[in-house]
Order: C-alpha cells, then structure tokens, then sequence
C-alpha cells in the first residue's frame, strides 16, 4: 500500500525525534519508501569527528538496501529549520546509485513541503552507465 506524502512526511518528522545532533543542533529526519510500498527510516547521527557523521537519508536508504531493496519511489526529509531542507550532495548520489529517477519531498518545520525529482537536484549525474 502506497502511503500519502504527508503520511511519508510525518514518518520522517518521528524519525527527526530520535536525531543525535549535539554538533550542529539540527536534527533532520528521512523516510524512504521502496518500490514495493516499504518504508524506511533514519535520523542524522553525528560524531566528533565530523566525516564518521551519517546524514538522516543516509541512515534510511541503507535501512532498506540491507533488508533487501534495490529501487525507491520517493524520499521524504524533514528539519526544525525554516527552509526547505533537501539531501546534501553525498546523498543525492547515494539515492541516484539506486533509484536515478526517485522523488524528494522537502519539508521544513512548519510541514509545508516541496517535490523535486533528482534529476532536478543533481544534474548531469555520474551513475552505473558510466562505466
């Protein structure tokens, strides 16, 4: 069963909860659903040293790659900040790896929300056909 946007953006806001972010102080939170209708969560988990931090999208998409799936629909990302909060350029890679096609919702705090396709996020992107 296909969730509804706002259902896959609450269940990123309830991941949000679970953030380890006393670095930066900005906990985010990732739902991903896979083509079967599965869904995935994850929270950012940082560390002191930096580059061992794991982004909230990070922390989903690899939620549902080791239990098994391999292509996603849409991906839902949420923050307590005002803008819209969108993948960092790692994990637009990560997803496009998997599903060059998939949907990001952004949301910001206030649950309002944008779509993007990937394409749109990461342009021009280097992928398994390259090689």
């Amino acid at each position: 069963m296909r969730v509804t946007d706002r259902e896959l953006i609450n269940m990123a806001s309830a991941a949000k909860e679970h953030s380890y972010s006393p670095y930066s102080r900005f906990p985010v939170g990732a739902a991903v659903e896979a083509a079967d209708g599965s869904v995935y969560t994850g929270c950012n988990v940082e560390n002191s040293a930096f580059g061992a931090t794991l982004c909230a999208e990070a922390v989903a998409l690899t939620a549902a790659v080791a239990a098994g799936h391999r292509k996603f629909r849409r991906i839902a990302i949420i923050s307590d900040g005002i803008n819209y909060c969108v993948p960092c350029g790692t994990c637009r890679q990560m997803l496009c790896e998997f599903s060059p096609e998939i949907e990001v919702l952004a949301s910001r705090a206030d649950g309002r929300y944008v779509s993007y396709p990937l394409a749109e996020l990461l342009p021009r992107a280097f992928g398994k056909e390259q090689f």
